[in-house]
C-alpha cells in the first residue's frame, strides 16, 4: 500500500503532522510527504516518511504564487501511483484544491478534514473535535482512515542527530530564539536581550538562535552574555542544539516545535493570534506566556494589529527567566 500524505506549510507545521505520519507508517508499504519549500528542511527530519515531494502549492503559501498550467500538470503527474491519500490541513485551510489534482492523477482513495462540502473529492471527510492540538487533530483523521495512533503520540526527529558540542561547549545551556516567522508573534528585541542578561546572571549558560537572515536580531540579543548562533545551524543542527538544552525559550514559531520534538521543555511566547490550545508545544512541559485574551486573539494577523503588541510586549524579561527556572526545574525533578 502506498500512501501519499500532504502538509504542505512551514516548518513548525510539519513537525505537528509527525505523529501522523508514523500512525500511517506503521501499516503502510511506503509513505510519500508532499510538502511546499517552507517546510521542506522538516519534512526530511521526520521518522517514517520514505520520500518527499516539494512542491509550492498556490492556495497554501502566504507570499503570491502564480497558477501555471504546466507546473500544475507536472506536479499531477508526479502525484500518480498512490493507493490512498490524507490531506494534513490547519483549521483554516482547505483540502479540495489538493483533492483535485489528487483525482485527477487517479487517486482511488482520499481523506481529508473540510468545513465545505466536498462533492466526490473526499472519500473521507473527517470532522474532529474543535480546539484540540494540532498533532491530535491530525492523528484524529488518521484514525479515521484506518491508522490506529501510536503508543507514543508525542513529536519525533529522526536520529542520530549532528553533533554539535563545537559550537555550544556541550549540553546544559538555555536557548533562546528570538525570531519568528511573522512579525505578529515576535517579542520585543530588546526584552529578550534582557532575558539573556538575567539567564547568564542567573548562572545559565544562554545560546542564542536564529535563520541566516536574522543574524542582525541574535546579535542584538545576545550581547556580551550569550553565545550568538544565527545563522550558523542548518535544521537537523538546531534540532541537536535544543536537544542539548535545559529549557528553550521561542515564540509561536517552528524552533518551538522542535525544542517539543527533541523533548526539549518551552517558555511559550505566544501570541494569541491563533488558539493556544490547538498551538502551543506539544507533549513537553511548556509555560505560556503571554495575554491570551489581548485584542488580537485569532485574527491571524501576521503584523500586529494592535498599537504597542500588548499581547507580548507586556511579558517581562524577569517573567521569562523564572518561567525557564520553572520548566527546567520540572524535568530535572523527574
Amino acid at each position: 500500500m502506498r500512501v501519499l500524505l500532504a502538509r504542505q506549510d512551514n516548518v513548525g507545521d510539519v513537525l505537528l503532522a509527525g505523529p501522523a505520519v508514523r500512525a500511517v507508517a506503521a501499516r503502510a508499504d511506503e509513505v510519500v510527504l508532499l510538502c511546499g519549500p517552507r517546510g521542506r528542511a522538516a519534512a526530511d527530519l521526520l521518522p517514517g516518511v520514505d520520500r518527499v515531494v516539494e512542491w509550492c502549492a498556490p492556495w497554501i503559501d502566504p507570499d503570491h504564487v502564480a497558477v501555471d498550467p504546466v507546473d500544475i500538470d507536472r506536479v499531477t503527474r508526479e502525484l500518480r501511483g498512490f493507493d490512498r491519500a490524507l490531506i494534513l490541513t490547519s483549521f483554516h485551510q482547505s483540502p479540495l484544491p489538493l483533492a483535485l489534482l489528487l483525482r485527477l492523477a487517479g487517486t482511488p482513495w482520499i481523506g481529508g478534514i473540510s468545513e465545505d462540502y466536498p462533492g466526490s473529492l473526499l472519500d473521507l471527510r473527517h470532522r474532529p473535535d474543535a480546539d484540540v492540538p494540532e498533532p491530535l487533530r491530525m492523528l484524529a483523521l488518521a484514525a479515521d482512515a484506518g491508522f490506529p495512533a501510536p503508543a507514543d503520540t508525542r513529536l519525533r526527529v529522526r536520529e542520530p542527530l549532528p553533533r554539535t558540542d563545537h559550537l555550544t561547549g556541550g549540553p546544559g545551556y538555555v536557548v533562546v530564539h528570538p525570531g519568528t516567522s511573522v512579525p505578529a508573534r515576535a517579542w520585543p528585541p530588546e526584552n529578550c536581550a534582557e532575558a539573556v542578561r538575567l539567564l547568564a546572571a542567573a548562572g545559565h549558560r544562554v545560546v542564542v538562535t536564529g535563520h541566516g537572515d536574522e543574524k542582525e536580531l541574535t546579535a542584538l540579543a545576545a550581547g556580551e552574555d550569550g553565545l550568538d548562533l544565527g545563522g550558523r545551524t542548518t535544521l537537523p543542527e538546531l534540532a541537536a542544539v535544543l536537544a542539548g538544552a535545559r529549557a528553550a525559550v521561542a515564540g509561536n514559531t517552528g524552533p518551538a516545535h522542535l525544542a517539543a520534538a527533541v523533548g526539549t521543555p518551552v517558555v511559550s511566547l505566544f501570541a494569541p493570534t491563533v488558539p493556544a490550545a490547538r498551538w502551543a508545544p506539544f507533549g513537553v512541559p511548556v509555560a505560556l506566556l503571554g495575554d491570551q485574551a489581548a485584542p488580537c486573539r485569532d485574527s491571524r494577523a501576521r503584523v500586529c494589529p494592535v498599537e504597542g503588541h500588548p499581547c507580548l510586549a507586556g511579558v517581562g524579561a524577569g517573567e521569562v527567566a523564572a518561567a525557564v527556572e520553572s520548566v527546567a526545574g520540572e524535568v530535572d525533578a523527574r
